[in-house]
């Protein structure tokens, strides 16, 4: 994957992980971390950002010397694990694997949300980003979107397709296809991507919109087969699969996953966070592991990806409103 990054990315990230080197024992020097870290991760265990998150952690558990401790809340869209840590002490010690679900789209879906995605949180750092990858079961009659639409059209409720869950920007991709395509679509929601993908695979539901992180194995597998990504050109890890422009719908989007605190946190300590993840991010094995799962590292300041959730906030808003989706 480092071959497919800017120069100047890849210099951010390399330069973050040079600077590092004497972090660790400057950040006990000052108290932190404060004996185990807990990585919160608001979808079940198997998907993308549980993927994400342990690569993260385990990295970021060697460097600061303590147990970076990942533990999965799912539930209301990412929402719940979200507040966990929105409640949580500013110290550093609670983290959570903030996401475009969490702090971008659920926030305009669920009215009975208690968390700001910009004030309620301290945003650290942008670990990756990929697309959206459209999977069948490998029996499946479906080949590609014209075979979706066309059967969708002669179905009287339409096709069944899941995803990791309500508010997920998978499941916003397919209720703006539908719209595009004039089809019905009858979504059925999972507590994550990981419970979603083992349907689709036993031939439960015939489909599923997933990150392409946590449906990259099971493609290459032959257990799923992929039919649509959404990212503008084909993918450099599965050139073989046409993104959804090039059969004719002009969608693309990409999904995210950063490492995010409570409001409050010492700038300080997010400063030492921020350069200790960029240089797990930076290493070899996390570029391969990166590559793999078909995801391109990130490189923002605390500041730009501040920013960067408050765009998304802006962006996905009104996506929800015209799709009239609303929970709670």
């Amino acid at each position: 994957m480092a071959a497919d990054l800017s120069p100047l990315l890849s210099r951010r990230i390399l330069l973050a992980g040079t600077a590092v080197l004497a972090a660790p024992a400057i950040a006990r020097a000052q108290g932190w971390p404060n004996g185990s870290v807990r990585l919160v991760v608001p979808f079940a265990p198997g998907g993308s950002t549980d993927l994400t998150a342990r690569l993260v952690a385990d990295g970021l558990s060697q460097r600061i010397g303590v147990p970076v401790v990942v533990e999965n809340r799912p539930g209301a869209g990412a929402t719940t694990g979200s507040q966990v840590v929105a409640d949580a002490a500013p110290d550093g010690q609670t983290l959570v694997m903030s996401n475009i679900a969490s702090h971008a789209i659920s926030p305009a879906l669920y009215r009975t949300i208690r968390y700001d995605p910009v004030r309620s949180f301290t945003h650290v750092a942008m670990v990756i980003t990929n697309p959206s990858t459209w999977v069948v079961n490998p029996r499946s009659e479906i080949a590609n979107l014209a075979d979706l639409v066309r059967l969708a059209k002669a179905s009287s409720g339409g096709l069944d397709m899941a995803s990791s869950g309500a508010g997920s920007s998978n499941h916003l991709l397919m209720v703006r296809f539908c719209e595009m395509a004039g089809i019905p679509m009858t979504h059925v929601p999972f507590r994550g991507a990981g419970p979603a993908m083992t349907a689709v695979i036993a031939g439960q539901v015939p489909m599923m919109s997933d990150s392409l992180p946590s449906a990259a194995a099971h493609i290459r597998q032959g257990s799923v087969r992929a039919i649509a990504m959404s990212s503008a050109q084909r993918h450099p890890a599965f050139p073989d699969v046409p993104t959804f422009i090039e059969q004719g719908f002009d969608l693309s989007s990409t999904s995210w996953f950063a490492i995010s605190g409570p409001a409050g946190m010492d700038p300080a300590v997010v400063q030492k966070l921020h350069r200790e993840i960029m240089a797990v991010i930076a290493t070899p094995s996390s570029q391969q592991r990166f590559a793999e799962m078909g995801g391109t590292p990130g490189a923002m300041t605390p500041a730009e990806f501040s920013a960067f959730v408050a765009a998304e906030v802006a962006r996905w808003a009104p996506v929800v409103r015209a799709s009239g989706a609303t929970v709670g």
